[in-house]
């Protein structure tokens, strides 16, 4: 039997009664790194033999975790903090398993995904669950061209020396929009920092670190929106002699509606709008 196993993303009692059980029942353990697997299994006074298998070895290890339960053995993926196979190594190995019509379970457990989405205060429901962005800087803007236009929240992991980077990279193809970033679930320091893109980016230059959840609200398109409460706003500050660029900035931010938007209702109208910049 093949059983992924989540395993705490912080608190070390975010473990349930049955994952314990099923590790000390197991002939074999698979993990990520078996020295920070320990610590876990030491609290617990379980001493199941581990063996390690991570992202760099996944490949390698899978035929002989394959054999060892085409044998009848007993095996446990666990991953360094949350769900084996969600973002994390397992997900080969299952798949193979489940191939050769081999016994497998996933037990519930820890994960980040649904506490950062509660704690963003943003709809949750729908929404979709992207992973880690992709490394190369085209398949990113791939994704994030792909998915702007998704009326649903978008839910990301995102690593702290990446964040301010890809984040800015989503600001310039979503327009700012609502967002909340929730790090260090579980933890001493959690956190969740709720607002817009650049109020996010504002508090990670200031050196945040820590896991990163990152939820992003829906695309809005408010010309299309019965309620057009932020056009009033437009044109009462079109009078005020506030630039058009300013307005579609500051109407983004409150409204969630996309800049280009804002612009072009406001270069319909019939205010006189010239010397304005746009």
């Amino acid at each position: 039997m093949l059983t992924l196993i989540p395993t705490p993303i912080g608190n070390l009692e975010d473990i349930t009664l049955r994952a314990l059980r099923i590790l000390r029942e197991s002939d074999l353990i698979a993990c990520e790194d078996t020295r920070t697997s320990r610590i876990l299994l030491d609290k617990y006074n379980i001493h199941t033999k581990l063996v390690s298998f991570h992202l760099h070895n996944e490949n390698l290890k899978v035929e002989t975790l394959l054999q060892e339960l085409r044998s009848g053995k007993n095996i446990c993926v666990i991953s360094d903090a949350g769900t084996p196979g969600i973002s994390d190594p397992g997900w080969i190995l299952l798949k193979r398993a489940l191939e050769e019509n081999l016994d497998v379970d996933v037990l519930p457990g820890a994960s980040a995904l649904i506490p950062g989405i509660l704690l963003s205060g943003l709809s949750p429901q729908p929404f979709v669950f992207l992973g880690f962005p992709p490394e190369k800087f085209s398949e990113r803007v791939r994704l994030f061209e792909s998915v702007k236009a998704l009326e649903i929240t978008l839910c990301f992991y995102v690593s702290p020396h990446k964040a301010e980077k890809q984040i800015s990279e989503m600001r310039e193809i979503f327009g700012e929009r609502s967002c909340a970033l929730v790090r260090e679930i579980s933890k001493l320091h959690q956190e969740a920092i709720r607002g817009n893109f650049s109020e996010i980016l504002s508090r990670l230059a200031e050196g945040l670190k820590g896991e990163f959840v990152l939820v992003v609200d829906g695309c809005k398109n408010n010309l299309d929106n019965p309620d057009d409460s932020w056009q009033s706003e437009a044109e009462n500050l079109l009078r005020d002699g506030e630039s058009v660029k300013n307005i579609a900035e500051l109407l983004s931010g409150k409204f969630g509606v996309k800049k280009n938007l804002v612009k072009k209702f406001l270069l319909q109208k019939n205010e006189p709008l010239e010397g304005l910049t746009s």
